[in-house]
């Protein structure tokens, strides 16, 4: 034991040493060891937690800093360093009584104690004022109360005080005055008689709002009103209430497991153990109501986004226990649903049910990332399709082929799986070539999804080309347009290469034509139109289609209205379309040299089409955006599917490259759409989004683009771009947009800071790219107006000196970045103006600056020289001893208006040096010559040294 404690004692020492050299993260590792190798509960067991915890505090880890203080005042209760140290995290917590309790009980065991006479002075104010404002807040609720919950009163002030109620309710001291009033009670109570949509939507708000992030008020208010209450309220078919109560549901599953509302949130592990119990009731309860026969076909949406987006593993990681609990069959049960089969217990669907349905045995299936949980997926599945063909009714075969459909929508292999087995492909084959419209239309459903991949498309034209040229021929519209789109899908499995046609010459302008008709007219229902657009998804990799398509005003239009709706069932046909007609699909690039290798091979080399052009894509980019393809975007960027999400970033990137339409994009809500899709996708889809947000911050004022919360939202996407994974022109755009950002206020320079932007925007300085040098230093410039990027760069590191080595760069406008860093350095720090005397070239990169030919540059250099001698005799002496002064004196005789601040800098610099007593007055016309060789020694040497 006594072994353990000299060399924990050693690691303490070595902590303070580190500590004081302000190596507070080495300092916190090795307390840390000190603690784990003391004794327990010991008195020098105390002291390393309080030490450690000031090295927390130093890296405002201010909840680990509790935790040490808490552990250290068991041991020692009433210890003052601990106390004091507890306090000051309480207060940067906000926890404002709690710190003033412990800044009191310092004082009360060390009353000579004079540090904490103004802590305490200061926080016995904030908690008075606190106190003041609580119970202004309470008169304010009592106020609410009184109009809110009397149906009798006036309709305009019970919606403005349920408003009021919840900003109230988003205020710690609101939600506990609400709470304890008895809001919830009155609330529950209200919503059995409310009639005022507002009211009843705002009401469910308050309840999220007392929930959100706060565990044991939430387990109050469920254990009040029950699960069945909060299900009941979402069982609507107002699409407002039933966000509201889909929201409230997150909110709840959140705070149990740590999460919080972004969509890029993860749980907190040991949260989500302790609150298992709580979690899985509830999931379940969501689950069981999948196929409540009683509930709105909106409701029932909602569940199942609910549980798409908190199965997966990136969230609470649900999904085996949804399988174990049988909801793969209760998804299938929706997918397997159909108007035509409507009886008294068929449950109410939307026409984005089944899509829904399958993107949410997608994600599930995304869970199954090891071979028995796969197989166990599949055996369910397996028990699904024989469970309904065990009656052998035509019923039974035509909800297995919907429900087969589905998850070749969604689990592609799962479907393929389902589909390859003995019978199933025949028996399909064998529906379509009924007589029966409704068997023709599902089988051609089938048919199209599995045709998913060439060599599944080659197995369908091999097996059922023939059959969908008969049902072409249909009388029936329902059945023609699908086996149209199942024409199309096969006619266009050569993509867009030039050289690949499955179909005689012109049969895709025909295929396309066909689809046109459909789609533009309006005595055809929104079914068919959706087939119609589907069916273009496919042919629209044909330039040749594209271009007629662009051109065509009313086909144009009727896609985008089809848009509109936010049908989730319409999304894949018209998002993949527009994909098509923007070129924003993934491309292959191909090396010159592996081309030529190709040809020399004789392999088959993809052909890029003439129309398929730059000019050709920007023409088609400007007609979409003009026609509004982005208000039919932001109706779709709700579905919760990754891969359609992906799309629409795709589109919206793809529009975004163009400057001049932009403006088109923000107004018409793009910007705050983009937001989530650039925090939660696939890779590549939030990559999309990123960069078209990007776009949009470099072309458009950050508060008008991105106004209130946003403009702190949109910094972790852009962030995200600074990878070296992503493009050089993805960087610079990021780059550029976060220089706009860090320009707009505090807020938002402190986001990038705590976004971990700082370090990776540095990095781009050093790169050998002299655009993204330049954002990099730009952004560097506007990021210096917070205080704690200026306390870096004076830190133990040569920030400071590589902005001044930057000050040599061929390019003017990084020049212009760089010195105008260094004005605001040096302007707030001389620790900054010594460092930059500490840089081998220092005279030479000065007088690049004093003798810029740029005036803005020279006037930079003025200001950063009068800044660096001011008060400093030791450097201004170093300073003066060199032909500095010849160059001063001569700018001061410079005589054109727009140099009128030079001259007047150069004058106070020389004042300056005056006044310090280090200046000798040179001959003026030797001063005159010496600024004219400057000036010279630039314009020979193109790069200075």
């Amino acid at each position: 034991m006594g072994v353990h404690t000299e060399e924990a004692e050693t690691y303490k020492n070595k902590g303070n040493d580190a500590y004081k050299a302000e190596n507070y993260e080495e300092a916190i590792s090795l307390y840390g060891k000190a603690v784990d190798l003391c004794e327990k509960d010991s008195r020098d067991h105390a002291t390393y937690l309080k030490n450690r915890a000031a090295a927390y505090l130093k890296t405002k880890e201010y909840d680990k800093v509790v935790k040490d203080c808490d552990e250290a005042l068991r041991i020692v209760p009433e210890d003052p360093k601990a106390l004091f140290r507890r306090s000051q995290a309480l207060e940067s917590l906000e926890r404002f009584e709690e710190a003033y309790r412990d800044a009191k009980a310092v004082l009360t065991a060390e009353p000579s104690n004079k540090a904490i006479q103004p802590v305490l002075a200061r926080l016995h104010a904030v908690v008075q004022e606190r106190a003041r404002l609580s119970a202004q807040t309470g008169n304010k609720v009592e106020q609410m109360f009184k109009l809110v919950f009397d149906i009798a009163e006036d309709k305009e002030k019970r919606v403005k005080a349920m408003t009021n109620l919840v900003v109230l309710a988003k205020e710690n001291a609101g939600a506990d005055i609400m709470f304890k009033s008895g809001v919830v009670q009155k609330i529950q109570k209200l919503l059995k008689v409310e009639k005022n949509q507002d009211i009843y939507v705002n009401a469910i708000r308050v309840i999220s709002q007392l929930c959100k992030g706060n565990i044991e008020r939430t387990k109050s208010i469920i254990k009040i009103v029950g699960i069945p209450w909060i299900l009941e309220i979402i069982d609507s078919n107002i699409e407002e209430r039933v966000s509201a109560a889909q929201y409230c549901l997150q909110v709840i599953l959140n705070t149990f497991s740590g999460m919080d509302t972004k969509k890029d949130a993860k749980p907190d592990t040991k949260l989500c153990e302790e609150y298992k119990s709580e979690l899985d009731t509830l999931l379940s309860c969501l689950t069981y109501s999948i196929t409540n026969r009683v509930i709105s076909g909106e409701a029932r949406d909602a569940i199942m986004e609910l549980v798409m987006r908190n199965c997966h593993y990136s969230a609470i990681n649900w999904a085996e226990r949804f399988v174990e609990i049988k909801g793969l069959e209760r998804l299938l049960e929706v997918c397997s649903e159909l108007e035509e089969y409507k009886y008294e217990s068929a449950m109410n669907i939307t026409p984005s049910s089944r899509t829904i349905a399958a993107a949410c045995l997608a994600r599930i299936y995304e869970n199954m990332y090891y071979d028995q949980a796969r197989e166990s997926f599949n055996n369910h599945v397996d028990e699904f399709v024989k469970d309904k063909l065990l009656t052998p009714d035509l019923e039974s075969k035509v909800r297995v082929t919907v429900a087969i459909t589905s998850l070749l929508r969604g689990p592609l292999d799962v479907g393929n799986y389902v589909i390859s087995k003995e019978g199933i492909l025949e028996m399909i084959l064998v529906m379509a070539q009924t007589e029966d419209p409704l068997q023709q239309r599902v089988s051609c459903e089938c048919l199209i999804a599995a045709a998913s991949k060439k060599d599944k498309a080659r197995s369908i034209i091999d097996k059922g080309v023939d059959i969908l040229k008969k049902l072409y021929a249909s009388k029936d519209d329902a059945v023609r347009v699908r086996a149209l789109v199942g024409l199309c899908k096969i006619g266009s499995f050569g993509g867009d290469d030039a050289s690949i046609r499955p179909f005689a010459e012109g049969s895709t302008k025909k295929l396309a034509e066909a689809c046109r008709r459909f789609l533009v007219n309006p005595a055809k229902d929104k079914d068919m139109r959706k087939w119609a657009a589907e069916g273009l998804s496919y042919l629209t990799l044909d330039a040749d289609v594209k271009e007629k398509l662009v051109e065509d005003k009313p086909a144009l239009q009727s896609l985008i209205e089809l848009a509109k709706t936010g049908d989730q069932s319409c999304l894949y046909g018209v998002v993949t379309t527009l994909v098509n007609l923007c070129n924003a699909y993934e491309k292959q690039e191909l090396m010159p040299e592996m081309l030529e290798l190709a040809k020399f091979a004789k392999h088959h080399v993809p052909e890029q089409h003439e129309l398929d052009d730059a000019d050709f894509v920007n023409k088609r980019l400007t007609i979409l955006a003009k026609a509004g393809v982005t208000s039919g975007l932001v109706a779709f960027a709700k579905t919760e599917s990754h891969n359609s999400r992906e799309l629409i970033a795709r589109v919206f990137n793809a529009i975004c490259s163009l400057q001049e339409l932009r403006g088109i994009v923000v107004q018409q809500g793009g910007a705050k759409v983009l937001i989530p899709m650039a925090l939660e996708g696939t890779n590549n889809g939030k990559k999309q989004a990123a960069q078209a947000l990007a776009r949009i911050g470099i072309t458009i004022n950050p508060e008008v683009a991105f106004p209130g919360q946003r403009n702190l939202e949109v910094i972790r996407p852009l962030v995200a771009l600074l990878h070296p994974d992503c493009s050089a022109l993805e960087n610079f755009e990021a780059l550029m947009a976060l220089c706009n950002l860090a320009g707009m206020n505090e807020s938002t320079r402190n986001r990038i800071l705590k976004e971990g932007g700082l370090a990776k925007i540095e990095h781009y300085l050093y790169e050998d790219h002299t655009m993204l040098i330049r954002a990099a230093t730009q952004c560097i410039c506007n990021l210096l107006q917070s205080e704690d990027v200026i306390k870096s760069y004076e830190g133990n590191n040569d920030k400071c000196k590589y902005l001044y080595i930057l000050c040599q760069e061929e390019d003017s406008d990084t020049v212009m970045a760089a010195s105008g860093a260094l004005c605001i350095l040096t302007s707030v720090s001389k620790i900054c103006c010594r460092k930059l005397m500490d840089v081998q070239p220092w005279l030479e990169t000065l007088k690049c600056l004093l003798a810029n030919p740029i005036s803005e540059i020279q006037y930079r250099g003025t200001y950063m020289l009068l800044n660096i001698i001011n008060g400093d005799q030791d450097i201004a002496a170093r300073i003066f001893e060199t032909e500095v002064m010849e160059i001063l004196m001569a700018l001061t005789k410079l005589d054109s208006p727009e140099q009128n601040r030079i001259k007047e800098y150069a004058q106070k610099c020389l004042d300056a040096a005056e006044k310090l007593g280090v200046i000798r007055k040179p001959d003026e016309s030797r001063a005159l010559d010496t600024f004219a060789e400057a000036e010279n020694e630039l314009s020979d040497d193109e790069q200075p040294v």
